[in-house]
């Protein structure tokens, strides 16, 4: 993920400033492309969250995936209000950094929710991220990691 936001910061749910570099390294990273005023955003977004949360917080060792969010909210206090309420505590590219355009631009993004699988190197794995959560939970993660060139041992 250092090509896809290298020289870019993250921020985290309560607000402090990520290094992507660490923090995204050996990951699979889910591209959570959403906002606020979408409805189905708001309906997939607690089944993302509890599937997060199941991974990281229910899995020993904790699954090697970070989600960031790329805001589509029309401010930055919609997008803050939208991550206290509804996110798990996962990562978000800040509001004002322009570069949630040419990310849209580079993964085809024409519709929201929608949720990007990718590879350290940025290639995408599924932009199906959405329905396969809904469709096989949990068991989706296999896949993705095998897909990401990320040699672990990790079996949900």
């Amino acid at each position: 993920m250092v090509d896809v936001f290298s020289g870019r910061v993250l921020v985290s749910r309560d607000g402090r400033s990520v290094d992507p570099e660490e923090a995204l390294q050996n990951k699979v990273v889910g591209l959570y492309f959403s906002a606020s005023w979408c409805s189905p955003c708001r309906d997939f977004t607690p089944v993302l969250c509890d599937f997060y949360t199941e991974l990281l917080e229910e899995t020993q060792p904790p699954a090697p995936f970070e989600v960031v969010f790329i805001s589509s909210d029309h401010s930055a206090e919609e997008m803050a209000g939208y991550m206290h309420a509804m996110h798990g505590d996962w990562l978000a590219l800040p509001f004002h950094d322009p570069y949630k355009h040419d990310l849209k631009k580079k993964y085809n993004i024409t519709a929201i929710p929608k949720l990007v699988i990718v590879k350290q190197t940025g290639e995408v794995i599924t932009d199906k991220g959405r329905k396969q959560i809904r469709d096989k939970g949990l068991s989706c993660f296999q896949n993705w990691l095998e897909g990401a060139d990320i040699f672990q041992n990790f079996n949900i």
